[in-house]
């Protein structure tokens, strides 16, 4: 296989309020194309945090498999998922199903448990009519731009997930732990730092405290990382709220985030938070055949509301374990 030290330079477009693209024609075997230019390809990741790569003509499962792989090796499976993908095969997700018209906001993928993806790859097979980018924001610049009184407090105290588990809203068990099993469940939350309480009608529910802020593991920046405001109950569609509110309870919601100490956020802070992303968002609307590939520790993305047909296909890569992922018992300590 060719050395990617070998291969042509990549001729990077830096755009204000866009991420860093790279055009390329399309080569005739995609999957070689992606092997000799990995190096570079990741070495523009890590400086932009996010690359869009145009011109590939992706086209199917398999191929996009194959490009995958070249460029991250084996491919993760998802756990402790807040809602269910389809399968694809080869490692291969579609993107979280969400209503299309409503977007989802800025998160970093799977980023409270203790084994996070360190890289993320997406390939458009079919582009939206309209909307529909999957737009990324700089975890540091974020964490910057944050006020210091709240962001310091998120660093002392860390944040908390809490989950209720029901067979309507939301991943199953299976889905989220791979298992039915109680006892294989319990075993999984036990190793990885999430307490857990069967209710009585037999449903789970789950609280697990992280780290807002990590050192990221390459580059050494401090990056606001977490889905602080994404899984609040305040990011929401009021009417979607109000009925979860209604049919589980304020307490029982499928999910919902709080600071460290076990405090409501409130909705003030949740929409700073989305501002705050917003105004550091760089958005590229997809074109058919796009690979895109984020840095998850360095860069937040979202999902913007869409009309049409739209499928994305999605790999998680590079597990990382973070030293820094879970608050000193001091810290957390209610």
């Amino acid at each position: 296989m060719p050395s990617s030290s070998l291969a042509a330079p990549l001729d990077v477009e830096l755009r204000p309020d866009k991420p860093a693209l790279v055009r390329v024609d399309r080569p005739a075997d995609v999957a070689s194309w992606a092997a000799e230019h990995r190096e570079a390809l990741r070495a523009q990741v890590t400086e932009h945090g996010a690359l869009l790569v145009r011109g590939l003509g992706l086209k199917d499962a398999d191929q996009v498999g194959a490009v995958f792989a070249r460029l991250a090796g084996t491919l993760m499976p998802e756990r402790e998922a807040f809602a269910p993908r389809e399968d694809h095969g080869h490692g291969l997700y579609s993107s979280t199903p969400w209503p299309a018209n409503q977007p989802m906001c800025m998160h970093h993928e799977l980023s409270y448990p203790l084994e996070v993806p360190g890289l993320l790859l997406f390939a458009c097979l079919t582009a939206p009519e309209q909307g529909g980018a999957t737009a990324v924001a700089d975890a540091e610049q974020v964490l910057e731009a944050l006020p210091a009184e709240l962001t310091e407090r998120f660093e002392r105290e860390g944040w908390l997930l809490t989950r209720s588990y029901n067979e309507e809203i939301g991943a199953s068990l299976a889905e989220s732990f791979g298992t039915e099993d109680r006892a294989g469940i319990e075993r999984y939350c036990r190793a990885n730092a999430i307490d857990f309480q069967w209710q009585q009608d037999g449903s789970l529910r789950t609280e697990q405290r992280r780290r807002a802020v990590v050192r990221h593991p390459v580059t050494g920046r401090r990056c606001w990382f977490n889905q602080i405001a994404f899984l609040n109950e305040w990011t929401l569609a009021p009417e979607v709220r109000e009925y979860l509110v209604d049919e589980y309870g304020a307490d029982s919601l499928p999910f919902n985030t709080r600071y460290g100490d076990g405090s409501p956020i409130g909705e003030d802070v949740v929409q700073l938070l989305n501002a705050t992303y917003e105004e550091h968002t760089r958005r590229e609307p997809w074109q058919a055949g796009d690979l895109m590939l984020v840095d998850n520790i360095g860069s937040a993305h979202s999902r913007e509301a869409f009309t049409g047909d739209r499928q994305v296909l999605v790999g998680l890569a590079e597990p990382r374990r973070l030293a820094d992922s879970l608050p000193t018992e001091e810290a957390s300590r209610r």
